[in-house]
């Protein structure tokens, strides 16, 4: 690293860092061509039902989004392994995402390995038919002040080393909820789309150490993105409710991007990318000086 930079001055672009933007949920291809232009690099797009599971403006949105150079990543709202199969065989994205809220106190310890147990075989099965396809899974993370916060990051922690081996990616996003309990979630069952920000001294913790690259989700915007990435430093950055356009009543509407927002994000986010280059730029000049 000293031998780079006495010999490229000035120069930032070695050491940038490009923190990768993700924006869900991208039903339209229309859409999707429209935020790719902004900068974006994952664009996901969720299937609601395992009955209705075949959608074809999301086949012809997955296909936009890698006709144009970025990824796609799908999000399947059940786990029954033929349908998660049949869907996968379909729109081929690059990325499958599965975002189940698992539990981040301790459980009846038979009950929780039956769930882990479900969920690694689904995953093994994924990376045998479909090796192509990457996953990622999501990492439920509280809200700063929740109740045993030692315990639960334990267990946080104790899940990513269970599953980084079957995982490409993680995701960590907020759950709420008094016991944090699936239910309690705005999809049954499943985490994501609070528009809340999870604990970021938690969520810093985690990304220090996952064996695997993390995307950081929950309640990021053009306002506070800036401030996640410089932070927190993970490989990625996620929004969903902060970037939805909103109704009279100020309520975002699901489905349906504020393309300015998302222009703000991709901007916010380069810029804290310059931002961490410089601070590395100056750290080691100090080095060279010493």
């Amino acid at each position: 690293m000293i031998d780079l930079i006495s010999h490229t001055g000035n120069d930032m672009s070695i050491f940038m860092k490009k923190t990768l933007v993700q924006i869900y949920e991208v039903q339209q291809p229309a859409e999707a061509d429209a935020i790719i232009a902004l900068g974006v690099d994952h664009i996901g797009s969720v299937l609601l039902t395992g009955e209705f599971w075949k959608v074809t403006s999301i086949k012809e949105t997955v296909q936009t989004i890698q006709r144009f150079g970025a990824k796609s990543c799908l999000i399947p709202l059940f786990n029954d392994p033929q349908t998660v199969f049949h869907a996968l065989d379909y729109y081929l994205p690059d990325f499958v995402h599965f975002c189940e809220a698992f539990p981040i106190f301790a459980e009846n310890t038979a009950t929780v390995l039956k769930k882990y147990d479900a969920l690694i075989t689904l995953q093994v099965a994924i990376r045998d038919r479909f090796p192509q396809i990457e996953i990622m899974r999501s990492l439920s993370v509280p809200q700063q002040g929740a109740m045993q916060e030692k315990e639960v990051l334990n267990n946080i922690l104790s899940f990513t080393r269970l599953m980084a081996p079957f995982s490409d990616w993680f995701l960590i996003d907020t759950i709420i909820g008094d016991q944090y309990a699936g239910q309690d979630q705005p999809v049954a069952g499943y985490v994501g789309i609070t528009g809340e920000v999870c604990n970021w001294e938690m969520a810093a913790e985690i990304i220090k150490q996952s064996p695997i690259p993390i995307i950081l989700a929950g309640g990021l915007s053009d306002k506070n993105v800036y401030d996640a990435i410089f932070q927190l430093q993970p490989a990625g950055v996620d929004s969903c409710t902060k970037t939805n356009a909103v109704d009279k009543e100020g309520k975002p509407i699901r489905f349906q991007k504020d393309l300015k927002r998302v222009k703000r994000m991709v901007e916010e986010a380069k810029r804290a990318d310059c931002a961490l280059a410089g601070s590395l730029i100056n750290t080691n000049k100090k080095m060279l000086k010493q």
